[in-house]
């Protein structure tokens, strides 16, 4: 029932995506009060980057669910009603003016297995009727029961041959699913990074403020000092430019915060409603240290990382589909040899007439019924095999498959290797950076 409700009721495309979720929750005194942990909940409920690469594991599950096509069952059913009206040209066909008229009917249900098995069975019945006085059964109907199987025995033979389709879109789903993993790293990291870029940006803007009012304090004192003649007259310029330069520096900090705050305010969705992007920026966070700086063993961090980046996982799952795909190269630079057999069951029925008097006379009727009943007896049966050979030359279509399935192989490798050595210099430089941290610290406190 599901199946034909899908089939008959027309998808609705009108579809809509949620506007930003959560954020009324942090609307405190007219302001978005986020603290960190708020603002990398915010980001993975609500920012665009992170719902588009979602929905590569939706393509990529449907993608799975697509390789079992080969193996959902087909029925398929014909009806062929036709009349042919003909000119005859001799007394034998048995009418002056020649009327057929022909009723095909045929249902067949096939289906292949994983085992590469293509298994059918096929009911047809044909009802045949005309005004030749020398038909012997008018209508004739004819009916027919075959039953064929079908096996490779060399190319695409077993399970793994059928079946590797399916295991490489397996892999594929979960290749995906690390790849959306790392993405969603990578959106957390830069949410964190964004937020305190917008603390550093607010601290730097005071320091800026704060050098700006001492250069005025400075030039107000050098202005009186010149009016009473303690001070060179070249000299006040000089504390004009300063603060001039001062200033410049301010506006120049201002608006960088402006831009600052509008990229944080994109990660976590809230340019997505024109009133919470208006509302300013309260971060509860604070740039000054709390406690001691942990201590990291390189050799210790290096190991965690190797076994916990997605990005890896997301590799060796292409790895794997590399070899599958060289077996199946391999597969098809095999000969093509198949062997097929088959069982038929036939039957008739219809009207029996003789012709041996001067006019026909019907001696027995029948019909479709009597068709069947023969059919059901198997007393016409029909049965063979069929072998077929099919042995290309020269097949140079699965050679490169094959040499392109060898290249992909060395190509993830080299990936792989590049994204080692990639995610050691990041451990690397991340411990450098905690270091440097460190001593930026105590000498700041010595200072």
């Amino acid at each position: 029932p599901k199946y034909f409700t899908k089939f008959f009721v027309k998808p609705n495309r009108a579809i809509q995506i949620p506007g930003p979720e959560g954020l009324e929750a942090y609307v405190v005194g007219g302001k978005l009060r986020l603290s960190l942990a708020d603002a990398i909940r915010l980001t993975l409920d609500n920012n665009t980057d992170v719902k588009l690469n979602q929905l590569q594991t939706d393509f990529a599950r449907y993608s799975l669910l697509k390789t079992y096509a080969p193996f959902d069952p087909v029925l398929t059913s014909s009806f062929n009603p036709s009349r042919a009206t003909s000119p005859t040209t001799s007394t034998l066909e048995g009418a002056t003016t020649l009327s057929n008229l022909t009723q095909n009917f045929q249902s067949t249900y096939s289906q292949l297995f994983q085992s590469g098995t293509l298994y059918q069975v096929s009911l047809s019945a044909n009802r045949s009727a005309t005004n030749s006085i020398y038909s012997t059964f008018n209508p004739s109907i004819f009916s027919s029961l075959n039953v064929s199987l079908t096996q490779n025995l060399l190319r695409n033979r077993g399970f793994f041959a059928n079946r590797a389709p399916i295991v490489i879109a397996q892999r594929n789903l979960k290749q995906t699913r690390a790849n959306f993993l790392a993405q969603v790293s990578d959106s957390i990291s830069r949410a964190i990074n964004q937020y305190w870029d917008v603390v550093q940006a607010r601290e730097g803007l005071k320091v800026f403020r704060d050098s700006l009012a001492l250069a005025e304090a400075t030039y107000k004192r050098n202005k009186r000092e010149l009016e009473l003649g303690a001070l060179p007259p070249l000299d006040i310029y000089r504390s004009e430019s300063q603060v001039s330069q001062r200033r410049l520096q301010v506006i120049q900090a201002e608006y960088a915060l402006k831009q600052t705050e509008d990229e944080f305010r994109r990660t976590i969705g809230a340019d997505l409603d024109s009133r919470l992007a208006a509302l300013d920026l309260d971060l509860t966070e604070t740039a000054k240290p709390a406690g001691d700086l942990a201590n990291i063993d390189a050799a210790d961090a290096l190991q965690q990382a190797m076994k916990s980046r997605p990005e890896l996982d997301a590799l060796q799952q292409q790895l794997a589909n590399d070899d599958t795909n060289i077996k199946l190269a391999h597969n098809g630079m095999q000969p093509d040899l198949s062997f097929s057999t088959f069982y038929s069951m036939n039957g008739r029925g219809g009207n029996q007439i003789d012709t041996s008097g001067a006019t026909p006379v019907v001696v027995a009727t029948g019909g479709l019924a009597d068709s069947f009943d023969q059919l059901t007896s198997r007393d016409y049966p029909s049965y063979g095999f069929n072998v077929q050979l099919r042995l290309p030359l020269r097949n140079r279509g699965a050679e490169a498959d094959m040499g392109n399935a060898l290249v992909s192989k060395r190509r993830s490798l080299y990936q792989l290797r590049q994204r080692q050595q990639s995610i050691t210099l990041e451990v690397r430089n991340a411990i450098h950076q905690l270091e440097q941290a460190k001593l930026s610290i105590a000498a700041a406190q010595l200072a």
